[in-house]
């Protein structure tokens, strides 16, 4: 490892915390923490010779040590200061020491390497200085995540042992009045240990390699707060809606308040929100907890009329109100927090099929949404989560599922202001399901008392703290199977102790339990690749019925561009193992079942642009059509979350876009199939079907259906007139079995509203053989095909040159470019692809949202789209338009754009 000298002098960032009060993002008044972030530094236990109360001291010097910032975890601090080779690129991760344990294989579940240097402690460092307001008061010393033990020092003292600090999701307050001067200079340090595979930690499953010291390190913010005698915590409003009305909303009151002296305390606890200020006298016993509510049968005032609701994107407006809470005694206030709350209430129930409906504000809701993947690291910006939030946007999703990937406060927060539901619980294949006695789920050993322990006060700590965001949809006490009864009680009576406002399942399968039954959810794959067809003809397993809480039409290869970051030149093609240590882990080591349907389907790719490209056409009709099943068969089909949404690292599978926030064939798939407005077609009865998903009606819609064949002669083609009804679909017709057609064809269907603009397009290439599932050889990951759909014709298609032409303008740092594409030839253009580049360069302008992309355009059309970016990731040359795609002529072209801000 390449060393890096490391001073002691430290300074501490000083912030101050703000909460959102509505999708503005407007400031709310909040009392300052003192986050310590910056300044730190790290070094391995074996390097280090000293103990903590030497390390923990001002006048220790930490030569050679490593310079990093917290939240971070050790290999990612020293990937950060390069001292090895860019892991994200070939197999460099396995260049890092420790990193031996074989490929594909659960790093979880298994011991570190002998000769790993992360089997062992690290040290962590910093020093601070406390204001001078913080004299007299209690110091609260806050640890969001470490993972996963750690001794704790200060000022030579050891004020924390790694039996108290242990647990990955455990959130950890520190009382340091007595061992923190304020106004001296004070040294902290922090000897965190990494997890052992028998210990409920973070875990990587099958979807990207783990990294050698198994995310050890201080993960999430540490910081201070001051506050007198006793403390608030956990503030949260509860709603209840008068039902169907929703004219009257009740709200209750909770916080946590907390006696830090030895002595009885009383006072008066208050809260203001809407308008409203009410008190409540408290008395707390030395060092008693105590949860006090303020009820509307207590509080009139809290019995609201009219109420401004809470709603998920596309169902109403994300009002959130500001809500203060205070505690008052011997005329000084102790503790005053500041949050957000939202009106609202999510329910659910079973259907007659025995199938999950969930309820926002009484009102049904289809769950579609993608599976979350923290950065490899747990590296988090909030640059960065705004870009994937916009992006969630952009396809119309309104979910996000966190398996056991719990985030920071700012991640719900920002999910409150978007609207975007939060389904989050605890993970799968790891210590997480070992539970005692019931060891035939998975190898490894049996919970012991400490991991009881530690699990309860998980779920405690994080129920606590997510139980007031008005974005959280429901919470799930196990992933791939349900806990035995007596976890499964543990943890539902924390939930009912700390007020859980929302559903709460057993797990994210249809397992039962006899503690509550059945949980009206499905885990039944695919999660390899299926063809179009498979998510309307399939009735047993992962088809459009019942909620999928994870499921995938397979791999999702990124565009070219993103590939030449991912393998160096000389693995760049053919594909080989540089390509397949970048796809998953267990079943999904390699492209084989994806290349295999490609080769079939498309012809057999002849270079990596070309595999790319056929790429993006697979992930594009795999995604619409399942997104398209789940919605056409609302709410017999009540929710379905994509296997998954992001990637930890640069990946061959399950994304809708990539670790570089390239958007894919898939991200437009998506995009198309969940449009609130949409006309689809259905690869079971060849139906053509018109959906609405607003709560709108829409009346005099012109539905035109066109069938071309490979040459683009009309086969079939028809005009009707609709009505749609409010969240409703309609099915007005089936393309009729055509003669004498190609065994390549296209379809064409276009909505229109009754002033002739369109509301909804879509083209679909189809083929006269369909594809063949085996379901006898159905497994839990996939249906293998027997006989694929044959669409080789396609690769004859004529080159075509677009015309293109492009203007933007400048609005709040955006770049808006709008874009002209025409086809004036006689041969359609297939599958446009177009991108935003930095000047001349082949390098990607990205983050960007494109209102269409890989869309096709017959003889003489024309489209126009836009393309939002942020000036700042301009080059001083600015924009260039690239466009390629299945048959384009390439070019490149720079982007007219009005310069003045």
């Amino acid at each position: 490892m390449r060393k890096r000298l490391v001073s002691g002098s430290i300074v501490l960032l000083l912030s101050l915390t703000a909460f959102a009060r509505n999708p503005n993002e407007r400031p709310l008044p909040q009392a300052p923490r003192l986050f310590l972030r910056k300044g730190w530094s790290i070094q391995s236990s074996a390097q280090v010779k000293e103990k903590g109360d030497t390390i923990s001291e001002n006048k220790y010097e930490p030569k050679n040590w490593y310079p990093t910032t917290v939240p971070s975890t050790v290999v990612g601090s020293l990937v950060e200061d390069k001292v090895y080779p860019d892991p994200l690129v070939d197999k460099n991760l396995r260049l890092i020491p420790g990193c031996s344990y074989p490929i594909g294989t659960n790093f979880s579940n298994l011991p570190m390497p002998e000769d790993s240097p992360f089997r062992v402690s690290w040290w962590y460092r910093t020093q601070f200085r406390l204001p001078a307001n913080y004299r007299g008061q209690n110091v609260w010393l806050h640890f969001d995540g470490i993972n996963f033990r750690a001794n704790i020092w200060l000022n030579g003292q050891q004020i924390a042992t790694s039996d108290q600090i242990a647990g990955t999701f455990r959130i950890h307050e520190l009382n340091i009045k007595n061992a923190a001067p304020a106004g001296e200079l004070n040294t902290l340090a922090i000897e965190v240990y990494p997890p052992q595979p028998g210990e409920l930690a973070w875990t990587w499953v099958d979807w990207n390699p783990m990294p050698p010291d198994k995310n050890m390190g201080i993960f999430r913010d540490v910081y201070l707060t001051s506050s007198g005698p006793v403390t608030l915590r956990y503030p949260q409003v509860v709603s209840h809606l008068d039902q169907p009305s929703l004219a009257n909303a009740h709200l209750t009151v909770n916080t946590e308040t907390h006696n830090a002296t030895d002595v009885e305390v009383a006072g008066t606890l208050s809260v203001r929100l809407l308008g409203i200020r009410l008190t409540q006298k408290v008395t707390l016993a030395p060092q008693e907890t105590k949860s006090v509510s303020f009820t509307p049968a207590d509080f009139p005032q809290l019995n609201i009329s009219q109420p401004r609701l809470w709603w998920p994107l596309h169902m109403g407006q994300q009002n959130l109100f500001e809500l203060i809470t205070e505690f008052e005694t011997g005329g000084n206030v102790s503790d005053r927090v500041d949050t957000h709350f939202g009106i609202r209430e999510i329910t659910s129930e079973l259907d007659s099929q025995n199938h999950r409906v969930f309820k926002v504000n009484g009102r049904n809701v289809l769950i579609r949404g993608g599976g979350w993947a923290s950065d490899i690291f747990l590296r988090f910006t909030p640059e960065r989560l705004k870009n994937e939030f916009r992006y969630v946007k952009d396809m119309n999703l309104n979910t996000i599922r966190l398996e056991g990937q719990l985030q920071p406060d700012y991640f719900f927060d920002l999910a409150d202001r978007e609207g975007i539901l939060i389904m989050a619980g605890w993970c799968c294949c790891s210590h997480w399901e070992h539970w005692q006695h019931r060891s035939d789920y998975q190898e490894g050993p049996t919970w012991n008392k400490e991991d009881f322990d530690i699990a309860a006060k998980s779920q405690t700590d994080q129920i606590r703290r997510l139980r007031n965001h008005p974005s959280l949809l429901v919470w799930l006490n196990g992933s791939d199977n349900p806990p035995p009864p007596d976890v499964e009680q543990m943890y539902i009576e924390i939930l009912k102790k700390y007020q859980w406002p929302n559903p709460f399942l057993s797990s994210a399968t249809a397992k039962q339990t006899e503690v509550t039954g059945a949980t009206g959810v499905k885990m039944a794959g695919p999660y390899e690749w299926v063809p179009a067809s498979y998510w309307l003809r399939d009735t047993t397993a992962g088809g459009a019925h019942g909620f999928a809480t994870e499921i995938s039409p397979g791999p999702a290869v990124p565009p070219i561009a993103s590939l030449r970051r991912i393998v160096s030149p000389g693995h760049l093609w053919p594909i080989d193992d540089y390509w397949n240590y970048h796809a998953g882990g267990g079943q999904f080591k390699n492209l084989k079942v994806f290349t295999e349907a490609m080769n079939a389907r498309y012809g057999a790719a002849t270079d990596a642009p070309n595999y790319a490209m056929k790429s993006q056409l697979m992930a594009y009709e795999g995604q619409r059509a399942m997104f398209e099943a789940y919605g056409g068969n609302r709410y017999r089909a009540t929710g379905v979350i994509q296997w998954m949404l992001n990637n930890a690292w640069p990946s061959m599978i399950w994304h809708l876009y990539d670790y570089y926030l390239m958007p894919g064939g898939g991200y437009f798939g998506t995009k198309k199939a969940c449009e609130l407005v949409h006309v689809q077609y259905s690869y079971a009865d060849k139906s053509v079907l018109a959906v609405n998903t607003t709560q709108k009606p829409l009346r005099d819609l012109k539905l035109t259906a066109q069938v071309y064949d490979i040459n683009l002669a009309v086969k079939f083609s028809r005009v009707l007139q609709l009505d749609l009804a409010a969240d409703s679909n309609s099915t007005p017709f089936v393309i009729p079995q055509i003669q004498d057609l190609s065994q390549t064809y296209f379809l064409r269907l276009l909505l229109e509203d009754n002033n002739g603009q369109p509301v909804s397009s879509n083209f679909y290439w189809l083929s006269t053989k369909d594809d063949v599932l085996d379901w006898q050889k159905s497994t839990w990951y996939y249906t293998p095909t027997s006989s694929y759909a044959d669409m080789t014709q396609l690769q004859k298609l004529q080159p075509v040159k677009l015309a293109v032409s492009s203007r933007a303008a400048r609005k709040d740092g955006d770049e808006i470019a709008h874009v002209r594409v025409s086809n004036p030839g006689r041969n359609i253009a297939f599958f446009i692809h177009l991108q935003i580049k930095q000047g001349r360069s082949e390098q990607d302008v990205l983050p960007v949202i494109w209102q269409d992309n890989y869309f096709s355009l017959l003889p003489g059309e024309s489209r126009e789209v836009t393309a939002t970016y942020r000036v700042r990731d301009l080059s001083k040359m600015g924009a260039s338009l690239a466009v390629d795609g299945w048959n384009i002529l390439p070019g490149i072209a720079p982007v007219v754009a009005n310069r003045k801000p």
